[in-house]
């Protein structure tokens, strides 16, 4: 009696949702560092920022003008200056103040010190600015135009809080508490390495049957566009043996391998014969472009391999790296903005497959630019956003509203 010919299942495609939740698990937090704030904008506080000083740490002057005391120049006014000795300068950074004598002024600077005994500031612009004795023609009430210790930042306050994302003003106030440097999430650092015979560098000629190699710098520009530190390398062989050696040199120094290519169902995928059985599963995501895809370990060295064609390697980025790397780095905030438009053109999509379409918009509306293909990365680079049309849908009509998400 014959046997039943056996056949191998084909797996079913992960979604987008489930595979963006293990690309998020397999990328690692990256590690709370102290550095320099010269090395910090655009990173992530990794811890609360207490202030160890207030700010201001003394009580100083608003104004260009002189300290008083407010009772001695009450009865002041345009056509009844009150005179006043001034026999101390006060200039800003000046650290040994003379406390103030009733009926006497001292002239001081924006920033320096209120001198004991001096309850107000007159501006310059109400005297007659005089250095040696000076006609007071305004009166002010006690307080006027001085800064008060603690006023903007009481000592022990918590200043910043962890998972701020430093940008110049956060930068300034860690300076102005006195801090030199801050704890932050380290950028992650990503080793890209791009496969294919075929890839010629940009600037030398081409072969018939060549073309030049785009993906990894297309990678490297997105990676170091969130704040990681990507490392390149180029040309690898299509050769297992290369292919292994490429990354033992720097694995040690990567959170992170990105590669691109050799991830098909084909011949001659170097990435798949190098990874399979090591650690990285190979796998189809039900979307288009960018169905197949790869992730896991070699080692202890976390992988996500990447489709090959362009546009596929650059929507992978998108909707996978992109959130969890910055996620690994501290940041709070990983999703592009998404907003409703309506589509100008009929759009068509196989069922069972989250497309991604190329897309800019117009006010309330959106265009496709290009067709689905995974090979055309002029649409990508002339487009704003992604049109979504979802798993189920195989035909959006114009003039229908769809899911985008807002590129720039």
């Amino acid at each position: 009696m014959s046997q039943p010919a056996s056949s191998t299942a084909v797996p079913s495609p992960l979604s987008v949702d489930d595979y963006r939740a293990r690309i998020a698990e397999l990328v690692p937090a990256a590690p709370v560092v102290l550095r320099p704030l010269a090395e910090c904008l655009g990173l992530v506080l990794g811890e609360d920022l207490v202030s160890s000083v207030a700010m201001p740490p003394f009580d100083n002057s608003a104004m260009d003008g002189y300290a008083v005391r407010a009772a001695d120049v009450a009865g002041a006014g345009r056509h009844a200056a009150v005179a006043l000795p001034v026999p101390v300068d006060i200039p800003a950074g000046r650290t040994d103040i003379v406390a103030l004598l009733p009926g006497t002024a001292h002239r001081i600077m924006t920033g320096a010190p209120v001198p004991p005994g001096a309850d107000a500031i007159v501006k310059v612009e109400d005297t007659d600015g005089g250095e040696q004795r000076v006609a007071v023609r305004a009166p002010v009430a006690p307080g006027t135009h001085i800064r008060r210790a603690g006023e903007d930042v009481a000592e022990g306050a918590t200043v910043l809080r962890a998972g701020t994302v430093l940008s110049s003003a956060q930068l300034g106030l860690a300076a102005a508490i006195g801090r030199a440097g801050l704890p932050v999430h380290r950028p992650a650092r990503v080793l890209v390495l791009s496969t294919g015979s075929e890839l010629v560098e940009p600037g030398n000629p081409l072969l018939h049957g060549q073309i030049y190699e785009s993906n990894s710098v297309l990678l490297a520009a997105a990676v170091r566009e969130i704040g990681a530190a990507p490392t390149v390398l180029r040309f690898v062989p299509d050769d297992v043996a290369a292919f292994h050696a490429a990354i033992a040199e720097h694995a040690a120094d990567a959170d992170l391998l990105i590669t691109s290519g050799g991830v098909s169902a084909g011949a001659y995928e170097v990435v798949k014969d190098a990874l399979s059985g090591q650690g990285v599963e190979f796998l189809r995501v039900a979307m288009q472009p960018g169905g197949p895809q790869g992730s896991g370990r070699f080692g202890s060295l976390p992988v996500v391999t990447l489709p090959g064609n362009p546009v596929s390697t650059a929507l992978s980025f998108e909707l996978f790296l992109r959130p969890a790397l910055l996620a690994a780095m501290g940041h709070q905030a990983v999703d592009r903005p998404t907003a409703r438009a309506t589509t100008t053109e009929e759009l068509r999509s196989p069922i069972g497959k989250r497309q991604y379409r190329r897309g800019q918009r117009d006010g309330s509306n959106v265009t496709p630019v290009g067709g689905p293909g995974s090979h055309l990365l002029a649409s990508f680079a002339a487009s704003d956003c992604l049109i979504v049309v979802p798993e189920d849908e195989t035909m959006i009509p114009a003039g229908a509203e769809v899911d985008v998400v807002l590129l720039r």
